[in-house]
């Protein structure tokens, strides 16, 4: 017998093939993602009310495990949980709000925090006066690509509308809050 011969005992033919949908998907194996960091990627892009089973198949694991995490997550804070038929669940932006804020007064002293929310919004106001309006949303981006460039319009108007979120972050973790924050002009540096 050849080493690439088979013997006739190996397979009878009375065997059922295997059933590859048992395994884990090619893709999930080259990502190296674990079905946990799967389901948290998927979870933190949930914005309404989803079905488990919606999940599940984003996360690409069984419907079972998606539930048992999602209950787990919710727990913590990090999604609602809707009860009904069938439960759906979502992201918590007040919990992903609060770890930014948590993160930020971790990594950084009082006296930075204050110093990078000045220059913010000595910024805000510098785009404030450019495009003689309060915030971005007032902004007309056809109105602004009159006088400048309208991909430098639209860029300027996205970094001003970072910069306020930026700010609002940097007052509530300069005051010590860690749910919601109120808007920029409520900021008293």
């Amino acid at each position: 017998m050849d080493f690439t011969d088979i013997s006739e005992d190996a397979y009878d033919g009375d065997e059922s093939s295997p059933d590859l949908t048992a395994f884990e998907s090619p893709d999930s194996l080259l990502t190296g993602e674990s079905t946990r960091e799967r389901l948290l990627d998927t979870v933190t892009a949930v914005r309404t009310p989803t079905k488990v089973s919606t999940i599940a198949d984003r996360a690409d694991c069984d419907t079972e495990t998606a539930r048992d995490y999602l209950e787990w997550f919710a727990e913590m804070g990090m999604v609602r949980r809707y009860d009904g038929r069938p439960v759906r669940y979502e992201r918590n932006d007040a919990y992903f709000q609060w770890r930014r804020i948590n993160r930020l007064r971790e990594a950084y002293s009082e006296e930075e925090i204050v110093n990078a929310l000045a220059e913010a919004i000595e910024e805000i106001d510098e785009y404030s006066a450019q495009f003689d309006a309060e915030s971005p949303d007032e902004v007309s981006l056809v109105a602004a690509s009159k006088t400048t460039a309208t991909e430098a319009a639209w860029e300027a108007l996205s970094e001003w509308e970072t910069l306020e979120r930026r700010a609002e972050l940097l007052d509530a973790a300069r005051r010590g809050h860690s749910g919601t924050v109120d808007t920029v002009r409520s900021i008293d540096v």
